[in-house]
């Protein structure tokens, strides 16, 4: 029977250009990276659904009405947007055990850590990406 390896990632932990690439202890601080943030997304969207259940009263001013409804919608939006996030961030989480994460879906290149360190969900290099938004821009304007 194996037992499996845990490695203890420290809160001071960051991962560095030093060290081999997406070896288990950058996985790791990634996989607890991409954990703490979908429970915060979920633990927002427990909040707004509370809040929304409590705010579903009548207002007798038309203005306040359309108020209440306009920061309804937006509300609803952001959580949509949040709801596609934590996709990508269960996406980015699977790449991580099948061992595809931080590299780029296009060229197969490593895509930096100081990227990966701010969006981790990131599949594309920086390079890559800047390539997509501009395709898009030139797109865009036909």
């Amino acid at each position: 029977m194996q037992t499996a390896t845990v490695l203890e990632v420290t809160a001071d932990y960051r991962p560095s250009e030093d060290e081999e690439f997406m070896n288990e202890r950058q996985r790791e601080y990634f996989k607890k990276k991409l954990l703490a943030w979908r429970e915060d997304l979920l633990r927002e969207s427990r909040e707004t659904v509370a809040v929304l259940q409590k705010e579903t009263e009548n207002h007798p001013d038309l203005a306040d009405r359309a108020s209440s409804e306009t920061d309804r919608a937006l509300e609803l939006r952001t959580r949509d947007r949040q709801r596609k996030l934590i996709s990508k961030i269960e996406e980015a989480m699977r790449r991580i055990e099948d061992g595809s994460y931080g590299y780029c879906e296009e060229t197969g290149e490593p895509i930096g850590l100081a990227r990966l360190d701010a969006r981790p969900i990131a599949t594309l290099s920086l390079e890559a990406q800047e390539r997509h938004e501009r395709r898009e821009r030139v797109h865009r304007d036909d």
